[in-house]
């Protein structure tokens, strides 16, 4: 026995890092002691992920790409391990399923801890903003959808069901939301917004935020959440994408950055740059944003991240500097802590051996990496138990929650003489259109090759309603290839129908004859004509239906039979002829896997349509930008006619009507107004009505917006039901940015405002604040 104590005593003690007995501090500072200036350099670079593992039948180990990346590099983190996409070149088959992708994230752990001196675990981030883009996952509506339900406990359960996906897969990053506000329905990434209003988007992106558990990441299902993209970028300048963004101080306080702020306040821990410059100053190098804002202002204690690339691009787009070395530093001195890509930050070696960059500004960018790992408790738990990938991705459940969602998204705009909903019986249903039933075409950017049986189209959502029997389809047209066109054949199938579903659009659906950029962003071609017209780098100059989608929809309204015209897509295109000539229109945006059962389950009164418009939906190009919180005055019309949208921010019909009574002010101690109001369902149906807050600050300091949201809630009310329905409104949400850039709140009149659309105030009062 004394033996056995004098061998122990005589054991090296554990390093404190590898203790889990000391705080995360101790931890992160006792590592950060131990590191080399390449470990430190190596734990800030992202490089992309997918050829970081290898399959052997069914076998996935490490790939020699890696241990030669880990030799040459030490990455600290890697990006879409298990991304699969033509620009990836991943299929069905190439790819991973989520218990390979578990599988493959032990290996690559197994592999730093066997292999390298501190046995750093790694960190894998992956795309997530409308599900995990990987092979079997659950994909919910694109963001814009996702926005149309106005539902944030809706938006919390997506966020969880996220997260659980990515964790059991041996992931922790998980990129999204997506916090640009969309105010140019030309650029080509509006379907990853959650559209073109700052409140709309806080709210949104804070409850995903909430529900990916970034706030606790020592849960099991918990991932880090990034933020992207930091700031401004939906707005490039011609709606171009990655376009400098002409936007002023003021506006950016106002509006851009809240989203940001609210996010980071529910518990966001990483921030994304994006491409654009604003004011001459590239955003990955942007010391006001990404330090003085970010960092001291808002106390953000996570890491940033470049875009991918946008490091280089300070050199290589924007031209500030000639080298990518000098880029380098200029993003590290700004506050951008990791290399997305990974190509940029090995080049700082020589300017902190040179002193030319302090070595302590590399471990401050270290420590916000490492940090978040002993949080995560990466280093006490690296695995993952590949078997829970099988019973938790792409569940009963969060199938279940991607009906739901895409219920919810679906947005009614007419529906004359009351056609829908359709009747189940003794009806035969004509469904034509090139988004009918291609089922990449309905579930948008950033998705991953999924099995064909996991995704419901369109007509395949209205057979399960009526039988093959009920059901006949014909494409008739491609979304932009002429030459797949057989609009005869289509007219055919309407004139032996009761009733016609049109369904048109666009896609962003990827495919292996575009060609793409190495940031991932396909190269718009009009030599290739894939479906693709919307998506990163699908800009366009107009928003009119492509190829001969205009045609098939003229030729079925001249067989004279009642035509439903849905519109699946991107961005909000020109609807004015539909609008007109439809007997009823909507718009599902992106719906997801299960948006052919969602929109059927809407189309024959299974669920009555609550979604609204996220965004304006402008009558023509010439409108834009055409977003409805415009600042005083209001517009004027044109010479060549009004210069009012098509359809308004926040608008959707219901197959039942509400009425609004009763609206009552109370003002309480903190100065904050308590708004009151009875709600009642006058209609014939169960239903869901968006209630939307609005305020107008009716003079001020600065110029103010006509009228802006402040708040909303879905209200579910059962026929001939009543309920009072009550907001707090809070002395900050009355505040503006002065003369002098301050936040304050002024004194003077505030109109309040309560409806069913941005155009559609139901009840309004006004209060004084002293």
């Amino acid at each position: 026995m004394l033996l056995m104590g004098s061998i122990a005593n005589a054991q090296p003690a554990k390093p404190v890092y590898k203790n889990n007995q000391y705080s995360v501090e101790e931890r992160t500072q006792d590592l950060l002691n131990r590191m080399t200036l390449d470990e430190k350099l190596g734990q800030l670079l992202c490089p992309m992920g997918w050829e970081m593992y290898e399959k052997n039948g069914s076998e996935v180990n490490v790939s020699e790409t890696f241990k030669n990346m880990q030799k040459e590099k030490q990455p600290g983190m890697y990006w879409a391990t298990f991304r699969a996409d033509p620009w990836t070149q991943k299929t069905l088959k190439t790819g991973l399923s989520p218990v390979q992708a578990a599988e493959a994230a032990n290996a690559l752990q197994q592999y730093l801890i066997d292999n390298s001196r501190l046995g750093i675990p790694v960190f894998l981030a992956e795309e997530a903003a409308h599900g995990h883009m990987a092979i079997g996952t659950t994909v919910f509506p694109t963001s814009l959808g996702q926005a149309a339900t106005f539902n944030t406990k809706l938006m919390e359960e997506m966020g969880q069901a996220i997260g659980a996906e990515i964790r059991a897969q041996g992931a922790h990053i998980a990129y999204g939301p997506i916090l640009d506000l969309a105010r140019d329905p030309r650029w080509s990434r509006v379907e990853e917004t959650f559209g073109e209003d700052p409140i709309l988007i806080a709210q949104m992106g804070s409850a995903m935020v909430k529900g990916l558990g970034s706030g606790n990441l020592s849960q099991d299902n918990s991932v880090i959440s990034t933020l992207k993209h930091f700031v401004a970028y939906g707005v490039p300048e011609s709606g171009i994408n990655g376009n400098t963004s002409i936007v002023s101080r003021r506006d950016l306080l106002e509006n851009y950055f809240p989203p940001f702020k609210a996010a980071i306040d529910a518990g966001a821990l990483s921030v994304m740059t994006s491409y654009n410059s604003i004011d001459g100053i590239p955003s990955t190098m942007n010391k006001e944003y990404l330090t003085d804002i970010l960092r001291n202002d808002w106390e953000f204690r996570g890491y940033t991240v470049s875009d991918l690339f946008s490091i280089e691009g300070i050199a290589g787009s924007h031209y500030i500097v000639k080298t990518a070395e000098e880029a380098a530093l200029k993003a590290i001195e700004a506050g951008t802590n990791v290399d997305l890509g990974g190509q940029a930050y090995v080049r700082l070696k020589n300017a902190v051996e040179q002193g030319i960059l302090d070595e302590s500004i590399v471990d401050s960018a270290v420590c916000h990496v490492i940090r978040l790992k002993f949080e995560m408790g990466l280093f006490d738990h690296p695995f993952v138990d590949p078997q829970k990938a099988t019973e938790i991705v792409h569940n009963s459940r969060h199938i279940e929650l991607a009906r739901k969602m895409a219920q919810q998204s679906t947005v009614l705009l007419e529906n004359k003489g009351g056609i829908l909903p359709l009747a189940k019986n003794d009806i035969k249903v004509a469904v034509v259109g090139p988004n009918a039933d291609m089922m990449y075409n309905q579930l948008g950017d950033y998705t991953a090759p999924q099995p064909a049986e996991s995704v419901v189209t369109v007509y395949e959502g209205i057979v399960n309603k009526l039988g093959t029997e009920n059901v006949l389809y014909e494409k008739g047209c491609a979304i932009r290839d002429t030459t797949q066109s057989n609009i005869p054949a289509a007219v055919a199938a309407a004139k032996n129908s009761d009733v016609v579903v049109v369904v048109v659009g666009g896609s962003s659906a990827r495919d292996f004859s575009t060609d793409y950029k190495e940031t991932g962003a396909a190269i718009a071609n009009s030599e290739v004509l894939s479906d693709m017209e919307s998506g990163e780098g699908n800009d366009r100059s107009t928003l009119t239906l492509m190829g001969d989608q205009m045609k098939l929809l003229e030729a079925i309204k001249k067989t004279g039979k009642p035509m439903v015209v849905i519109y699946i897509q991107g961005r909000p295109l020109n609807m004015n002829w539909a609008a007109e000539n439809a007997d009823a229109l909507l718009t599902a945006w992106y719906p997801g896997e299960q948006g052919g059962n969602g929109i059927a389950d809407v189309l024959f009164g299974d669920y009555n349509p609550s979604g609204r418009l996220p965004v304006t939906v402008a009558a023509s190009v010439g409108q834009l930008p055409n977003y409805y919180n415009k600042k005083n005055p209001k517009a004027h019309n044109y010479v060549e006619g009004s210069s009012a949208p098509l359809y308004a921010f926040g608008f959707g019909k219901s197959y039942t009507s509400f009425s609004y009574e009763n609206m009552s002010l109370e003002e309480s101690d903190e100065n904050d107004f308590n708004v009151s109001f009875n709600l009642k369902n006058t209609g014939d149906f169960d239903g869901t009505e968006i209630v939307q807050l609005y305020l107008r600050d009716e003079y001020a300091s600065t110029v103010r917006p006509i009228k802006q949201l402040i708040d909303f809630k879905p209200i579910f009310l059962k026929k001939g039901e009543q309920k009072q329905v009550s907001f707090t409104v809070e002395k900050d949400q009355l505040s503006i940015i002065d003369v002098n850039y301050e936040q304050v709140v002024e004194p003077g009149d505030f109109k309040l405002m309560v409806g069913t659309a941005s155009d559609d105030i139901r009840l309004q009062e006004t209060i004084n604040v002293k």
